[in-house]
């Protein structure tokens, strides 16, 4: 999970580009068991963007993840399982309760930096369809010159991350992570 950090973000995606080009592995293959039709291309879709952003913010998710499910105790497991809870009911009851603090962790870790992302879906996707909110702002600062309007969109972004996430962080119940 930690290798793809050895290597650049934007060589990550261009990466995604090669893998599903149309020339590539993965579509030539997948026209060969006819689940894309011959004309149909996975690049400059949703599911290229889609692909390229849960490959590149995964490692943030799983990491804070794996760090809380290694800290809880299989003495609790055991209990459970003692106890007659099934697999899913010590899942449901005991393994995800206690690891909350780390689903919390990795949501925020995941979910902060793709809201603005816009090199996934510049690089993989087709504009205007898989536009995001990054897209926009950039488009605004870079290709249009007009600062005030990017600043207030980044402005207004920040503000919505921020109340999304205290609103998540009260319904979760892990108010001592503000």
């Amino acid at each position: 999970m930690v290798a793809p950090f050895f290597c650049s973000f934007i060589l990550r995606t261009l990466a995604w580009k090669q893998i599903l080009a149309d020339d590539g592995y993965v579509v030539s293959a997948l026209k060969f068991v006819h689940v894309l039709a011959p004309d149909q291309s996975l690049l400059a879709s949703s599911f290229a963007v889609v692909a390229g952003i849960t490959y590149n913010f995964l490692p943030f998710m799983t990491l804070p993840l794996y760090s809380s499910l290694e800290r809880i105790d299989p003495r609790l497991l055991e209990a459970g399982y003692d106890l007659y809870g099934g697999p899913f009911t010590v899942l449901r009851k005991i393994t995800f309760p206690l690891s909350m603090p780390g689903v919390v962790a990795g949501t925020l870790l995941t979910f902060i930096p793709a809201a603005g992302d816009y090199v996934n879906a510049t690089l993989l996707g087709r504009q205007p369809a898989t536009q995001m909110v990054g897209n926009v702002i950039q488009a605004r600062f870079f290709d249009l010159v007009d600062y005030p309007a990017a600043a207030t969109l980044s402005f207004i972004l920040m503000a919505a991350i921020l109340a999304l996430v205290l609103a998540y962080v009260r319904r979760a119940g892990t108010e001592e992570l503000v």
